[in-house]
């Protein structure tokens, strides 16, 4: 009875509005049009409503207009069928020139094919599906938005807030899946994973919905969007609420096909959506559009003018446009032979007004009440999309997104002024999430009801200090532990959420490893295992089938030889610190200094004169006594003292630095590998080591290691014993390990053994997981943590402690006086220091041989060296015997005496002192 009366108002307002366009002119001439709606419903009034209230708007203002529509409305009963068998009925009957309508999508897909057969125009301002799009006929036009439009929107909003999984939630029917084609792109393009899609009947029972929810609860992710009907998402956030889904730490994301619907859910279904996200379409406020609204709120206030009822007033406005320019000619239909058999849509006929009229559909532009109206390839373009939060008893706008700028608070915001490192608080206003939180939810979570990580763990015989897998003795359980293991519960503990897990080794029935690293992580790919926690180094092949997050240890290969010490001491050891080249320099300057000092000091130091053997031994006994700085005789002239003071501080020198090599060179141990490179070991063909399980077995292949060379060893003791054995005893000539297992190894053995090369460059340990895990990201940044914390630096030395005091770690604490081989000294480390000497005796020399010259002749300086005056020569050594209280020993003294009773002339010429 309320169906038919409102059909009935529906009528009489139509027949009114006809009978006052005949009234104003005869003359104008009546254009029949369809409208096919589902009569009675209330969103079929407010849009016939404003269609009543745009003819008469359109109408009273354009009096010169020589057309006018006259609607025929049609009941689609809600129906697909009954929406085209209504269309057949307008256009069979009534002879339309054009139909507005249907209400869905999945009406549209039928009326389409209908209005293509008989080239009748189809309005849609309500059929948003993308799949309408996809007929690409000429007859339909969109007066609204396209679903897929408003994917952009929806992606910006999980990239903001970094989101990685989504679960979608649509009806299933053409209206929902027609937009899953373009939001699957959309959110690939962000690399935001799709790991379930919750396709709901729209007939579905409360038990069915409840059932599809509640194994929703069981998923990890959190962020879902829900592409549906007003009607159908309000029983569905009813049950929502009620299971438990609405809680803190879910995201809820709306379609506009529901938020520009928000006013016809009832007040349950909107308590339901308490803290729910939301992208609406945006009509922008303007005078004439505020002047509608206030004249719809008086004229029909138990009814909310929403956005559909907008795009129908602008509908008809256009297609009253467009028949006024396409003019009155030739609305016919053409006539079909009845006489044979045809279908009753072949008997329509075709309408000869139709081409002509969606030429000049096509063309019509003008301000309407929703925005711009303007046809583009047969629909409307949008350029803004409102984002909404529901709080309350309805929704609160918290931004809005633009094609140019993507979210801005405010449409005036540019992008240009929201920074590289902005939060979400720079692009949307305050957010109210569901459950009343006001920190924005992780997304992801394991479920407490869900079921519990199975992560795999290595079985390990050796190097156990990572991993270690044994059986307690007295509870017969399986113990896990390890640095590896205890860097992995640090990690969780980390985590902004609980992580429940169990550990299960990688062992046979028998104890004895399943397989290798390579296997181990094969079973995460085959869903055996959740993740991997261990010592897996991060590889490019393992990664093709993998993830894995950031690496928790140091990156790198190193290849370990043997030291032997290279200095061999002997005998003469103590002639090594000096090449013999500084050996003969130094005996030289040795000599040239002890003469050069004789000649300035003998003919006015006594100490200096006596006989040629006398003198001579002199020269080298004053020369060599300088190296103990205790020389006997006594230096007169400035010039020799001057000279002496410069060789005392280059002797001091050579003496130094002679005592320091000598002694690094007795007693520090001068230490070099055996081998300096992997390509020598290839070269000889030498056997050498590496760890058991390891994917160093296959990079030594490649690099050209002959497999029957290749000796593997399971722990640290097992190298060493390898490595004393040597090659000629079946042994090794090196070893290669992964940066851990070489600290934890030369922490043990750093006498014996010596890093010299790094000859692989790969990452660290890190944890796997299976492809598009959205655990990598947060245990990846859980990770930085621990990392960068006192509890990752203690879990380190704690590993790393070194089992020999003596021994230090060879990456954290380099040895601060590593043994190098030694370097002889050379002239090359004193030339300066002898050209220094040199320049001095030269000096001294010259001098003293200036001044003789000038002051005697050359044959009395002949006579005086060779005659010497005997009384004044003893005269001149008892004055200088007296006033240096030295006295000459007796043997010296019989010398002279002898030496001056053998002249045989006195020249009685001297020389000035």
């Amino acid at each position: 009875m309320k169906r038919n009366k409102r059909l009935l108002v529906v009528f009489i307002s139509i027949f009114i509005l006809v009978e006052l366009c005949r009234g104003q002119n005869n003359r104008r001439t009546e254009v029949n049009v369809g409208v096919v709606t589902d009569v009675g419903t209330m969103h079929s009034d407010i849009e016939m409503r404003c269609i009543n209230l745009s003819l008469s708007d359109f109408y009273s203002s354009r009096p010169q207009f020589q057309t006018r529509l006259v609607p025929n409305i049609a009941d689609s009963r809600n129906d697909v069928v009954g929406a085209a068998a209504a269309a057949l009925k307008l256009i069979k009957n009534k002879q339309v020139m054009a139909i507005l309508g249907p209400r869905t999508s999945m009406q549209a897909h039928f009326m389409i094919d209908i209005g293509q057969k008989s080239q009748v125009p189809i309005v849609s301002y309500s059929a948003t599906s993308p799949f309408l799009t996809s007929l690409r006929s000429p007859y339909f036009f969109r007066a609204t938005y396209e679903d897929s439009f408003q994917v952009n929107a929806i992606r910006s909003i999980i990239k903001l807030f970094g989101w990685r999984e989504v679960v979608i939630v649509y009806v299933d029917n053409s209206f929902g899946e027609g937009i899953m084609p373009h939001l699957t792109d959309a959110l690939q393009e962000i690399n935001v994973r799709i790991p379930y899609r919750s396709v709901i009947s729209l007939n579905a029972t409360d038990h069915e919905i409840s059932l599809e929810l509640s194994k929703m609860m069981t998923m990890p992710t959190r962020v879902f969007i829900v592409h549906m009907s007003a009607s159908l998402a309000s029983r569905i956030f009813t049950k929502i609420n009620e299971i438990g889904l609405m809680k803190e730490g879910y995201v809820w994301i709306l379609t506009n096909g529901i938020t520009d619907e928000l006013s016809s859910i009832n007040e349950t279904g909107i308590e339901a959506m308490q803290g729910v996200l939301g992208v609406k379409t945006h009509v922008r406020k303007f005078k004439e559009l505020e002047k509608f609204r206030a004249r719809w709120r008086k004229m029909f206030p138990e009814m909310e003018l929403n956005a559909f009822g907008l795009w129908a007033y602008d509908a008809i406005t256009a297609l009253a446009i467009a028949i006024e320019e396409a003019g009155t000619n030739n609305m016919t239909f053409s006539s079909v032979d009845l006489g044979r058999n045809v279908s009753e849509l072949e008997a329509l006929g075709l309408s000869q007004y139709g081409p002509k009229l969606i030429q000049t559909l096509s063309q019509v532009q003008f301000k309407g009440l929703a925005g711009d109206f303007r046809f583009f390839k047969g629909q409307l373009q949008p350029s803004v999309f409102e984002i909404v939060n529901v709080t309350g008893t309805k929704e609160r706008s918290i931004g809005f997104w633009t094609e140019e700028n993507g979210l801005v608070k405010k449409l005036d915001q540019e992008q240009q002024s929201v920074g590289a490192l902005s939060t979400w608080k720079d692009h949307l206003k305050h957010i109210i999430w569901p459950g009343e939180a006001n920190s924005v939810p992780k997304g992801w979570e394991i479920p407490t009801n869900g079921k519990r990580l199975r992560i795999g763990v290595p079985k390990r015989t050796g190097y156990t200090d990572l991993v270690e897998v044994r059986r307690d003795p007295i509870t017969n359980s399986q113990v896990v532990k390890g640095f590896c293991i205890d860097f992995f519960k640090a990690v969780t503990e980390a985590m902004p959420y609980d992580v429940s897990y169990d550990f299960f080794p990688f062992e046979k029935s028998d104890g004895t490893p399943a397989g290798d690293h390579n296997d181990l992580v094969y079973q995460v790919y085959l869903g055996k295992y959740d993740a991997v926690v261990g010592d897996t180094t991060i590889l490019a092949n393992r990664s093709s089938y993998v993830d894995f997050t950031f690496p928790y240890t140091k990156s790198g290969v190193g290849l370990i030889v043997p030291v032997e010490d290279q200095v061999k001491r002997d005998s003469i050891s103590f002639l090594k610190p000096l090449t013999w080249k500084l050996w003969m320099t130094s005996f030289f300057f040795f000599f040239l200094i002890g003469f050069t000092v004789w000649f300035v000091e003998h003919r006015i130091n006594p100490d200096f004169r006596g006989p040629a053997k006398y003198q001579a031994s002199t020269i080298f006994w004053f020369a060599f006594s300088t190296m103990v700085f205790a020389p006997r005789e006594r230096v007169l002239s400035f010039g020799a003292r001057l000279l002496v003071i410069t060789w005392y501080f280059i002797v001091l020198v050579l003496t130094q630095s002679y005592t320091a090599s000598l002694a690094s060179l007795l007693t520090t141990r001068q230490l070099d590998p055996t081998i300096t490179s992997m390509r020598k070991l290839i070269e000889k063909g030498e056997k050498v080591g590496y760890t058991r399980t390891s994917f160093i077995f296959g990079k030594l292949k490649e690099a050209g290691f002959a497999p029957s060379s290749l000796i593997p060893f399971d722990t640290a003791e097992n190298c060493d014993e390898l490595m004393r054995k040597g090659p000629e005893n079946g042994g090794i000539s090196a070893a290669f390990m992964e940066v851990p297992y070489m600290r934890l190894f030369l922490g043990q053995y750093c006498k014996a053994y010596q890093v010299v090369e790094e000859p692989f460059s790969v990452d660290g340990f890190g944890f796997v997981f299976p492809i598009g895990s959205p655990l990598v990201a947060d245990v990846s940044r859980a990770i930085l943590k621990v990392a960068e914390s006192t509890k990752g630096r203690d879990l380190e030395q704690a590993l790393f402690k070194t089992k020999d005091e003596t021994c230090h770690d060879p990456v954290t604490n380099p040895d601060p006086n590593p043994s190098t081989k030694s370097r002889q000294l050379g002239v090359d480390s004193f030339w300066v220091l002898f050209l220094i000497a040199f320049a001095m005796c030269v000096f001294t020399l010259g001098k003293f041989s200036f001044f003789f010259f000038k002051k005697s002749q050359v044959n009395n300086l002949w006579q005086e060296f060779n005659q010497p005056d005997r009384d004044s020569y003893l005269n001149r050594v008892e004055k200088c015997s007296c006033s240096s209280n030295r006295h000459m020993p007796d043997n010296n003294t019989q010398e002279i005496n002898q030496a001056t009773n053998q002249s045989d002339t006195i020249n009685p010429t001297s020389v000035s002192e």
